[in-house]
Formats: C-alpha cells, sequence, structure tokens
C-alpha cells in the first residue's frame, strides 16, 4: 500500500499555519512581559530575519526532496543513517515539548467559559482534545486538511473582526511605551525573543507528508508563501490594533477575551465569546495539524529499520495508523507541564534539528547529490551560507540568553541538551539489536 496524495496548495497552507501559528494567541502575554514596542519590534525583525531565511531553504529542500519523513530524509541523503537518527531524535524530543502547550492554550480560553475547572478536569479536557485529533488524524492527510482549513477560518476571521472593532476606538500609538518600565530594551528583547520565535517555529514541519501532497516539488513553495503571509498578518494587524484601542498594562495570558471587551464597543462581549470559542478551536487544530507532522517521523525512521517494523505499517485507508497512535499515547503522558519551560526547551531543541536541515542542503548543493528540485534559492553557495547564518545567529543569541538566565529558562535549555544528548546512544543501541536480531535470523 502506498499513502495518498490528498493535499493540494490551500489546504496544505492550512496545515502549515497551525504548524506555525494558529493566530494571535499567545500574544497577550508577550505584550505584558516586554511591552508594545518590543513586541511589535520583535514581530516585524523576526519573520524578516528568521523567517524569510528558513521559508527559502526549506522550500529549496522540500521541493528537491519531496518525500515522506521530509527532514529526517533531508538529513539521511546528505549524512547517512546516524546523522539522520540525531534529526528525528530532535525532532520527536521537541514534539513531546510542543505538543505538551496546547493542552495548556486551551485550558486557558476555555477557562473564559467554565472559570473553575479543576487540574483534574483540564488534564480529563487535555485528553479529549488529544484523541479527537487522533480520530481526526486516522481518517488521512485530507481530514486534517479539512478541518485546518475550517479552523483557520475561524481564527482568522476571528481576529479581523476584533482588529476592525478597535478601529474606532484607536487613541494613541501601539508602540509606546517601548519596553515595560524598568526594563531595558537588551532586557525586553531577550525576554520576548523565546517566545516570538516559538510563534514562527515550524516551517519545515509538513515536509513529512511530502508523498501526501498533490505536485509537492511545486506545492511546498507555494504554500509555504501563502503561509508566511498570512501569518505575519495574522500578529501584526490584530496586536496593533488591539494595541493601539486598550491599555497594554492590562493585557494577560489568555487575555484575547478581555481585550476585545475593551476595544470592541457594544460589540466588545460578542467579540469576546467569540475569541475564546476561537482560541479553543485554534488550540485542537494546533494539535491536529501537528499530530500529522510528527507522526511521519517514526513512520520514516521505522522504514529505514531505526525503530520497530510494525510503526511503518499503513491501515485500510493507507494511514500509518501505529504511528499516530504511538504518537498521540506520548503527547498524553506530557500534557499539562509547565509552559514557560515548555517555549524555551522547544526552541533550542527545533534549533538543533534545523541545524542539521540547514548543513544538509549545504552539502546536496556542493556534492549535487540530490536532483534539483521545481524551486531553487537563486543564490550561490556563498549566498547560501549568508541565509542560513543570519537566523543561525539568532539562535544562538536565544540560546546563550537562556542558559545564562537564573530563572526556569536554563533548567530547561540544560534539559532540552540532556536529551540531545542521548540520542547518539539510543542509535548505537537500537544499531547494536538489529545487528544481533540479524545474527540470530
Amino acid at each position: 500500500m502506498t499513502l495518498r496524495r490528498s493535499l493540494g496548495t490551500v489546504a496544505l497552507a492550512a496545515v502549515m499555519f497551525f504548524n506555525t501559528s494558529g493566530g494571535a494567541f499567545s500574544m497577550e502575554g508577550l505584550v505584558e512581559a516586554v511591552g508594545p514596542g518590543a513586541t511589535l519590534l520583535l514581530l516585524v525583525v523576526v519573520p524578516l530575519l528568521w523567517s524569510i531565511p528558513e521559508t527559502l531553504l526549506v522550500a529549496e529542500l522540500a521541493s528537491m526532496l519531496p518525500e515522506e519523513g521530509g527532514y529526517y530524509r533531508w538529513v539521511h541523503r546528505a549524512f547517512g543513517p546516524f546523522w539522520a537518527f540525531q534529526n528525528g531524535w530532535c525532532t520527536w524530543c521537541y514534539s513531546l515539548v510542543d505538543m505538551a502547550i496546547y493542552p495548556v492554550l486551551l485550558n486557558q480560553y476555555l477557562r473564559f467559559f467554565f472559570p473553575d475547572l479543576s487540574a483534574g478536569a483540564q488534564w480529563a479536557v487535555a485528553l479529549a482534545m488529544i484523541w479527537t485529533a487522533t480520530a481526526i488524524n486516522l481518517r488521512g492527510a485530507g481530514r486534517v486538511g479539512q478541518v485546518s482549513m475550517a479552523a483557520a477560518a475561524v481564527v482568522l476571521g476571528t481576529f479581523l473582526a476584533i482588529s476592525v472593532a478597535a478601529v474606532p476606538r484607536m487613541d494613541h500609538l501601539p508602540w509606546e511605551p517601548f519596553t515595560r518600565p524598568g526594563e531595558t530594551t537588551a532586557g525586553a528583547l531577550g525576554v520576548g525573543l523565546s517566545t516570538v520565535l516559538w510563534n514562527y517555529l515550524g516551517w519545515d514541519n509538513a515536509s513529512t507528508v511530502g508523498e501526501e501532497i498533490r505536485d509537492a516539488s511545486r506545492t511546498y513553495p507555494r504554500a509555504l508563501a501563502l503561509t508566511l503571509a498570512v501569518v505575519t498578518l495574522g500578529y501584526l494587524v490584530p496586536v496593533s490594533a488591539a494595541l493601539a484601542a486598550s491599555d497594554w498594562t492590562q493585557w494577560r495570558d489568555g487575555g484575547w477575551p478581555a481585550i476585545a471587551v475593551a476595544t470592541g464597543g457594544a460589540l466588545g462581549p460578542a467579540l469576546a465569546v467569540l475569541v475564546a470559542a476561537a482560541g479553543v478551536v485554534s488550540a485542537l487544530a494546533l494539535f491536529n495539524a501537528l499530530l500529522l507532522a510528527y507522526s511521519r517521523i517514526p513512520l520514516a525512521m521505522a522504514r529505514d529499520g531505526l525503530l520497530p517494523g510494525g510503526l511503518a505499517v499503513l491501515d485500510r485507508r493507507d494511514n500509518p495508523a501505529r504511528a499516530v497512535l504511538l504518537s498521540a499515547v506520548c503527547y498524553s503522558v506530557f500534557a499539562l507541564l509547565p509552559f514557560a519551560q515548555l517555549v524555551v526547551a522547544d526552541v533550542l531543541l527545533y534549533s538543533l534539528a534545523l541545524g542539521m536541515e540547514y548543513a544538509a542542503l549545504w552539502w546536496l548543493r556542493a556534492t549535487m547529490a540530490a536532483p534539483a528540485g521545481a524551486f531553487r534559492v537563486p543564490v550561490g553557495r556563498a549566498g547560501l551560507a549568508v541565509l542560513m547564518a543570519v537566523p543561525a545567529v539568532i539562535l544562538l543569541v536565544t540560546v546563550a540568553l537562556n542558559l545564562t538566565d537564573g530563572s526556569a529558562s536554563a533548567p530547561a535549555a540544560l534539559g532540552a541538551l540532556a536529551a540531545a544528548a542521548l540520542g547518539p546512544v539510543v542509535y548505537w543501541q537500537r544499531v547494536r539489536r538489529g545487528r544481533a536480531l540479524g545474527r540470530q535470523a
């Protein structure tokens, strides 16, 4: 059996939207932490220096090697199974961290409707979200794409409505003050960088479903360009409009319903209900789209004999059901871990995996070890080095800030590094086990 090609450009762009963004949720806490001006600056600078280079590089790789497993396959083609396993291991570790964030976000907005949810009830809600997304994924990539398109329409429509309603009440510049009183500019940027990077991570995630995309070599670059524009405007427009029409000192995590009331006038209460509901929809859609992407990594590794072969088996719908179910079980265990530490570990583990992907593109270009795809970044190897260097510097600065921070971010960063260091150990244990089974056979 082979996987079905069920994702076109719009459906893939919707999946990508929820692989990277999901809307302006979580921006409230960023404004509270660093101030209005620093928030808006980061929302402009990060896509220019981070997202544009990454999307160009990912577009070339995805066009060059549109295979199931995506970035894992790119590293495998360039450097062989050891480094491919390390890329898959880092991605899997960071997915455990990443997927624990979305139940937290869902419960933040669900509390608008049910403010007295106990810890046990929140965990039950998290499990319900995880297994609802699992049920959708078990219907295949096409169904995930359909759900993502509907959810994107709800989320983007809601923030557009909030932005329009805020226009008559804009009475000050949205970027003033630049930083929170008592916070230095350098300090504000350091605090906010991990959060903003997290909101722009994941442009390579959907590459893992390369064999489930129609004309993937052309479709993936087109979907990237569309999604980058939507994600960037989806942050800047509602945040700018709401800041210009409200008191930023009242912004809090999970605070979009209160912001809608403050900026929406007579429509405020209705918009509050709408944005709280959109927050629940977004959290579910984020988990749903990312489960699609992350579950294909154990599938690809199992095909290469680096994980048990049963994970590569397709069900009667030509869907990797066992890989999806294994992923859902693991994510259920990690649900509802502390949010602040999750973001820091997430960014660090992602940066390690992304560094391998950048190195793979450089090597494949240098050795011509892969065919040219429908899209190629129109620069030579020197230009490619510059495109790689800019986001790499941003990541190094972010990691350095987290490692030197005396708060919870330093232990989270060290824990992420320790998890990454286990990759070679697990690889050699797997190789030895495979050789032993081969001798017994």
